[in-house]
């Protein structure tokens, strides 16, 4: 019996459940909700995912997918240097004209005076304009990548990051 009870105990020490299974998989980059929609001018960073490039002299507007713009003066063509960037989450399009800038916010499309590029200004949000940017999954990730699931409590997803993930319970399957 006493051998017994100490089989049935070292059982319980190493299967109780609460093993942890560690993958490399991606983790969602979340922004609150109520910061989603806040657009702000930063000093120049660093691009993380070059998107869409747009010119209008003498400026450079390269898009970083989800996160915003940066501008780039080309003022002197062989000296361009970063300006700033525009904080626009969500942002994946921008367009110019004249002295506006146009550009996707989430599902709003936003319209920026430039007219004065060391203050540029919200000058009208349309709301609801596009259907929300893919909050359930990573895009483009081969076959039975693991993730760690979506929790919309959190805000919304601008990114993912690799990372080590615990006890997965979501991955792609197409």
């Amino acid at each position: 019996m006493k051998k017994l009870f100490l089989a049935f105990l070292v059982f319980l020490l190493f299967f109780n459940g609460t093993s942890v299974f560690k993958v490399d998989g991606y983790r969602p980059v979340y922004v609150p909700k109520e910061e989603a929609k806040t657009i702000k001018v930063l000093p120049p960073q660093d691009i993380t995912t070059q998107g869409k490039v747009y010119v209008k002299d003498p400026y450079i507007f390269v898009g970083d997918v989800n996160l915003g713009i940066h501008v780039i003066d080309n003022s002197d063509p062989r000296h361009p240097y970063k300006l700033a960037f525009i904080q626009i989450y969500g942002n994946h399009d921008i367009a110019v004209k004249e002295q506006v800038l146009y550009a996707d916010n989430m599902e709003d499309l936003v319209a920026i005076d430039i007219s004065d590029m060391q203050n540029p200004t919200l000058v009208k949000r349309v709301e609801s304009v596009y259907k929300l940017p893919n909050q359930h999954y990573p895009e483009n990730l081969p076959f039975q990548t693991y993730f760690e699931c979506p929790d919309p409590s959190k805000g919304f997803i601008v990114g993912w990051i690799p990372d080590e993930i615990e006890n997965p319970k979501c991955y792609t399957s197409y």
